[in-house]
């Protein structure tokens, strides 16, 4: 066995003159969400086995990296339920078939999707529906934990849906201990609400909240309802915000609301629910503010179509962004192939991610849902990853939540008895890397290797040896390290 060392934490020049420098990773985000709620997209059915829940999520993981992908939204409260270990809610009816019960033999989704997604180099963002209590396709009862029956007075019946209401403090409190909790027992890499606020209207209904908004009026409150629950939804939003960074400041708040905020603004966006007065989000107000790490509009209209232009709305949210954070629009990539009369050609989809790129305030997209990609609509997977995705690319950096450069990583490169070369890497400073970015030159420089695992083996073709091994720590905000750059020559692995 011989090893080749970078251990100075410097530069190539500490081991050897290196031939040439390796191209910088490209930057952009590109993510899916993969949705819980109906089994949309995992798990595919109610009562699976343990083995066959694992099974799928390994299927999604590792397709999204095929994809070259590099970060999962995964739903994993979607109706004040859990999938996941938990002390507040109930296990979610969408994994065992019942309400309350865990997967037997006994697992935590959310702890085996965490570390599998990070041993792939994909981040992991947890989604989480802030009020929704109760979906018309559950059938089960809720459990006796779920809130409907710990804390009635707080869940309302509104058409189809049970819905906490936004009004009321224990709700509030309620919703930010959970996500809370996750933040504080998983390695997560983001939090992520969607658009359900106060519900959709349903058949011209009002929201019924006489309760909590007469008891504020009853404290001397002087907002009107509407304006009222808008400041609502503002203190939640702000308090998840400062909640997670109290907790640990380099998890991403994200939001993806619904993608038009009010018809008419911009001027040529005509038709669209106004969620300002109907939804009562302020969506504008909250990225004003720089409430967020990241803003994903849910922007779900083909380019051409003006009433709702893709185009037109990216433009206005990027107009909008004046605490510069991310905007990674949502893109509805599942029409794609979809049911008749919601069929999109591929090229819609690609378009918008080409002319996403273009746009100077943008820089990735996030698609709706995982299920599109699993099921090879149009073949989209495959046409993605040998055209737009054909490289590699590293979620960019948010400077806002740190801009310390990592050091360089302490590197070794062995060859074992098998003959294959083996990278040994390990942080040189006092945090953790989240990933490392291993890129080797052969007669030229193989697509990067993203990995949370502190040893790799190349998997090099039989005969293909390493002229170089670059490797570079990525830390948990997406700043990079200089490289640690290892030559590798015939002469220094003779014995």
């Amino acid at each position: 066995m011989v090893s080749l060392l970078c251990l100075l934490g410097g530069l190539a020049s500490t081991v050897a003159n290196h031939i040439e420098e390796p191209p910088e990773i490209p930057r952009e985000f590109r993510a899916a969400w993969v949705a819980t709620v109906a089994n949309i997209d995992w798990p595919s059915q109610k009562s699976l086995s343990t083995e066959k829940l694992k099974s799928e999520m390994i299927r999604i993981l590792d397709t999204a990296v095929k994809l070259r992908l590099n970060a999962i939204i995964f739903q994993i409260r979607p109706s004040a339920d859990a999938l996941y270990a938990s002390k507040l809610e109930p296990w979610s009816e969408y994994l065992s078939g019942t309400q309350g019960k865990a997967p037997s033999p006994f697992f935590d989704p959310l702890e085996f999707a965490v570390k599998e997604a990070h041993t792939r180099g994909l981040e992991l963002h947890c989604w989480f529906n802030p009020y929704r209590a109760g979906h018309p396709i559950q059938t089960g009862p809720m459990a006796s934990n779920h809130i409907s029956n710990t804390n009635p007075n707080v869940v309302k019946k509104y058409g189809k849906y049970l819905w906490m209401d936004p009004g009321e403090k224990v709700v509030q409190e309620h919703s930010l201990a959970v996500i809370k909790d996750v933040v504080h027992r998983y390695d997560i890499d983001g939090v992520h609400i969607d658009d359900y606020f106060y519900p959709y209207p349903e058949g011209g209904k009002d929201f019924p909240d006489d309760p909590s908004y007469q008891n504020y009026i009853g404290k001397g409150g002087n907002l009107s309802r509407s304006d009222w629950r808008r400041s609502n939804v503002d203190h939640f939003v702000h308090s998840i915000y400062t909640t997670i960074k109290k907790e640990k400041p380099w998890v991403k708040f994200g939001i993806s609301p619904f993608g038009i905020y009010r018809p008419g603004i911009p001027e040529s966006i005509k038709a669209g629910i106004d969620q300002y007065a109907e939804l009562y989000a302020d969506c504008k107000k909250w990225l004003n503010e720089g409430w967020c790490d990241y803003f994903s509009p849910q922007l779900y209209w083909p380019i051409s179509q003006k009433p709702q232009s893709y185009p037109v709305l990216l433009d206005w949210w990027i107009s909008q962004n004046t605490m510069k954070r991310h905007i990674w629009p949502g893109l509805y990539t599942s029409r794609v192939g979809g049911d008749e009369g919601k069929t999109w050609n591929l090229k819609e989809v690609l378009d918008q991610i080409e002319l996403t790129r273009t746009r100077k305030g943008a820089s990735g997209v996030v698609h709706f849902s995982m299920k599109v990609f699993l099921d090879n609509n149009q073949q989209i997977t495959s046409v993605l990853e040998n055209g737009l995705y054909q490289e590699r690319a590293i979620v960019p950096s948010s400077p806002w939540l740190s801009k310390t450069q990592p050091s360089t990583p302490k590197v070794q490169i062995v060859k074992d008895e098998q003959g294959k070369w083996v990278v040994n890497m390990k942080p040189d400073g006092k945090d953790p890397a989240r990933f490392f970015a291993i890129r080797v030159l052969t007669d030229r420089w193989l697509m990067p290797r993203i990995t949370s695992n502190d040893k790799v083996t190349l998997g090099l073709d039989a005969g293909v040896e390493p002229k170089e091994v670059s490797v570079c720590e990525i830390d948990r905000v997406g700043n990079v390290s200089k490289p640690c750059i290892v030559v590798v020559q015939a002469e220094s692995i003779r014995q």
